[in-house]
């Protein structure tokens, strides 16, 4: 098996912080940013940042749906990890200035990929479908954001 790692990155015109905590709250904000990829939404523990344990179904293809449960931390400042309980996804979310009233983020995804052919296709394509589902999110991030 080898690792598959999905990035994406978008520069938002408001300030890091201000980002940083649109991202981490978990009770409001990121659930108005999900795009239709997302379904079953729950925050089961917290709701901000550190200590946050929340649900979803991810739905990355027609056929593909992730059941996923994660425990959210915060290693440094500017980072927020999402890791699944129920498979070896981990997700980071870096969050750093970017010039005057701007930031970038970057969502960076990796788990292990499965082997033989399947694995092939997979770390050929879900990199760019993940991708385009980081995408819209992050889009509607900046409009969630920037409108404050």
């Amino acid at each position: 098996m080898a690792q598959v790692e999905a990035t994406t990155e978008r520069i938002i015109a408001a300030d890091a912080e201000t980002v940083f905590d649109a991202l981490a709250d978990y009770r409001a904000a990121r659930a108005k940013v999900l795009p239709e990829h997302f379904s079953e939404y729950e925050v089961r523990e917290g709701g901000d940042g550190e200590g946050t344990l929340v649900h979803w179904k991810l739905q990355a293809t027609s056929k593909r749906v992730r059941d996923c449960l994660l425990d959210v931390t915060e290693p440094t400042d500017g980072r927020l990890v999402e890791k699944d309980r129920n498979s070896s996804m981990v997700t980071t979310w870096t969050v750093t200035p970017a010039g005057e009233g701007k930031s970038k983020v970057v969502v960076t995804s990796v788990w292990d990929g499965a082997g033989g052919i399947g694995g092939f296709f997979e770390r050929t394509f879900a990199p760019k479908g993940l991708g385009r589902i980081y995408d819209a999110l992050l889009v509607n991030l900046a409009a969630e954001v920037e409108k404050k």
